[in-house]
């Protein structure tokens, strides 16, 4: 009972720190009138599209609930109470809250941080990453509330997995609609403005500049925050489901919640080390978020060694399955840092090809998110290998819960990003002094390789977390004795399904992001055209017409790639068998985890290779180097903020659909069979 008193002590603590954080930065002054003006504009789209896209899950929440627990609850497992429909009910409730919260906050933090940056640059990035403290911080604590609740309740790992599902189902369209929304908002704004009428970024004459601000909050903060928020419960609850088919005891169960409680309380104190010179260059930036969240992580090592020593049923190894996750994330993290970076080699590689136009742009930027998948894919590797040689399938997943450890950290180092992006933005078009848009550019420079490395430890966290949700599936649906055999002819066809569905996913997305941009370049130049004096500064842009078309736009086209995700796994099991959807989730892991690596790190490389010329190399801006940079930017911007971080809830929402559904698998003839 001590265990389960301290998860919840631990979840209740972070949302105390959360709420203090929170009120710490709303405290911090606004500006002036037209600073909150465009702050004001920003955080009313946000909230709308946030709205919007809420109110349009509710009729597929409901649906998805009455048929869990009717077909799950009350058909296959004879009970009164739908406790399955309950759960993804909370699941939905609590992923949507925590989006909305660090949201909310991320909204109202950025006009305080361009204030801030006028008495300096530690000041401002205290703000931003302030507010990014408030979403990861938020996060755990639901989640490990969450789940601990569900489980004292229910006393059933497989009912609580319905959590899991509801996370899920917020997590895919969040991500997937907040990532056309800021994309479509993004490229349409980037085309029309910079390439056509050449005006810089976040020029206040560019109509479709509110929208792109918007975006940054939509997809990047709540978008990201329901993302982790899913591998964070998904990992705990793989670890628990597993842990009761071990040959372990019952203090196994109980690791990946106190483990969960140690990170929430390591990561609240690696926020205090988190600080700057006040002429900091970029490598101090840097340092000072890295060195935040390397002691949340020495301090994750340390409390999980006294755990496994204190409590006698639990063994030493155990302790080590933790530490090499926890440096998994780590290798992930600065792997994608050196392939995204514009320190190191790769991006100037990318920059350097601009003299030469577009084409090599985009042909070196694929080349090098290719190359990326190599370091990834080996800390994964040896992860799951020396997991599986100490403790099995239940080391697998315990190795995730260890990765995802430090999220209160991690996120916040990557919400921070888009507040100090924002920050930019509202200095540029208020028109704040030269050295106040100096100080948000340099911070905006590190939120963008924060941002990267946050995309490499998600993919790498979602990776993990599919294949302890892939194991407990095969244990839920009696397929852990005898494995899943992949020469059968299902099965083999079911892997190859799974390898296409990321292919799949990732060309709807990027279709969808491409129409949704048409729209908001139509409209942007038709703004130019019709409404006198945009160009010359005397003329108002109409900037809420861009913000609903690209809600619009994303509301509409998030709707077949979110079904898909669900769909698809089961009607393979009813089709084909349980072992053919084994064999679906073990070549969606395989494909996905690659292809999700290959876009983020690609896009971001892109990204960071414009800013490079921007800083004056290779002709610096209005070049044609510079154009040709731009373009790559434009192409990377669906790859990394879209359908590169999609990926990872396509992975974890089909496992954990085909967790929640395994009892239906067990009691029924597939469809194959009766043919």
């Amino acid at each position: 009972m001590v265990p389960i008193i301290l998860a919840i002590a631990a979840g209740c603590v972070a949302l105390l720190f959360a709420a203090f954080t929170a009120i710490r930065v709303l405290r911090a002054d606004q500006g002036n009138e037209q600073v909150r003006a465009i702050g004001d504009a920003i955080r009313e789209g946000s909230n709308a599209f946030l709205r919007r896209e809420y109110m349009a899950l509710v009729p597929f929440v409901v649906v998805v609930a009455i048929v869990l627990g009717v077909l799950i609850d009350w058909l296959t497992l004879g009970q009164v109470i739908p406790r399955t429909a309950i759960s993804y009910l909370a699941g939905t409730i609590c992923s949507a809250v925590a989006g909305l919260v660090g949201m909310s906050v991320a909204v109202r933090a950025n006009v305080r941080t361009a204030t801030a940056a006028i008495q300096g640059l530690n000041p401002a990035l205290r703000i931003a990453f302030s507010s990014g403290t408030v979403m990861g911080v938020t996060v755990v604590g639901i989640g490990l509330l969450g789940v601990t609740i569900l489980y004292v309740i229910f006393q059933d790992i497989t009912v609580v997995a319905g959590f899991g599902f509801g996370a899920s189902s917020i997590a895919l369209f969040a991500r997937v609609g907040g990532g056309i929304f800021t994309k479509a908002a993004d490229v349409g704004t980037d085309l029309v403005g910079k390439i056509e009428a050449g005006i810089p970024e976040d020029d206040p004459r560019n109509p479709g500049v509110i929208a792109d601000n918007v975006g940054d909050n939509v997809g990047d903060v709540a978008g990201m925050g329901a993302d982790l928020f899913e591998s964070y419960v998904g990992s705990i609850i793989a670890a628990i489901a597993l842990a009761g088919v071990t040959s372990y005891n019952a203090g196994t169960a109980m690791l990946p919640l106190l483990l969960a409680a140690a990170g929430i309380l390591a990561a609240i104190l690696g926020t205090f080390v988190v600080r700057s010179g006040e002429r900091a260059d970029f490598g101090q930036l840097l340092w000072a978020l890295r060195r935040g969240i390397f002691a949340s992580a020495i301090l994750v090592a340390i409390f999980a060694l006294i755990i496994v020593l204190v409590m006698d049923s639990l063994e030493l190894k155990l302790f080590w399955i933790i530490l090499v996750g926890l440096v998994a994330g780590i290798v992930i993290g600065l792997s994608t840092e050196y392939y995204t970076s514009y320190d190191y080699g790769p991006v100037k590689q990318i920059a350097e090809s601009t003299q030469t136009g577009a084409a090599t742009v985009i042909i070196s930027g694929i080349a090098i998110g290719m190359v990326s998948t190599i370091i990834p894919l080996i800390a994964i590797g040896v992860t799951i290998l020396v997991a599986f040689e100490l403790a099995g399938f239940y080391g697998v997943a315990l190795a995730g819960v260890g990765l995802l450890s430090t999220l209160g950290i991690t996120l916040a180092t990557d919400a921070y990003g888009p507040v100090a992006d924002n920050a930019g933005g509202v200095a540029e078009q208020a028109g704040l002094p030269p050295e106040v848009r100096e100080r948000t550019d340099a911070l905006d420079a590190l939120g963008n390789t924060t941002a990267a490395t946050g995309k490499g430890f998600a993919i790498g966290s979602a990776a993990l977390t599919s294949l302890a949700l892939l194991a407990a599936y095969a244990v839920a649906a009696g397929l852990s004795e005898d494995g899943i055999n992949l020469l059968t002819h299902t099965t083999l066809v079911g892997v190859l399904i799974g390898a296409m569905l990321p292919f799949v996913f990732s060309a709807l997305t990027m279709k969808a992001v491409g129409r949704a941009a048409m729209a908001i370049v139509n409209e942007v130049r038709r703004q130019f055209r019709e409404i006198p004096g945009i160009m010359d500064g005397t003329g108002k842009p109409d900037y809420a017409r861009c913000v609903d078309i690209s809600t619009t736009g994303a509301l509409k086209e998030m709707i077949v790639p979110g079904l898909m995700a669900v769909v698809v796994p089961i009607a393979t099991g009813f089709i084909l068998g349980r072992e053919a959807l084994g064999g679906l989730l073990i070549g969606a892991v395989g494909s996905g985890f690659m292809l999700a690596i290959m876009m983020a790190t690609a896009g971001g490389a892109w990204d960071n290779a414009k800013k490079y010329v921007e800083l004056g190399n290779f002709g610096g801006k209005g070049s044609d180097a510079h154009k040709a940079a731009v373009e790559g930017d434009v192409v990377g911007d669906p790859f990394k903020d879209t359908s590169g971080p999609s990926l990872n809830i396509l992975l974890k929402l089909m496992a954990i659909v085909s967790l929640v559904f395994a009892p239906v698998f067990l009691k029924v003839t597939p469809l194959i069979d009766l043919i």
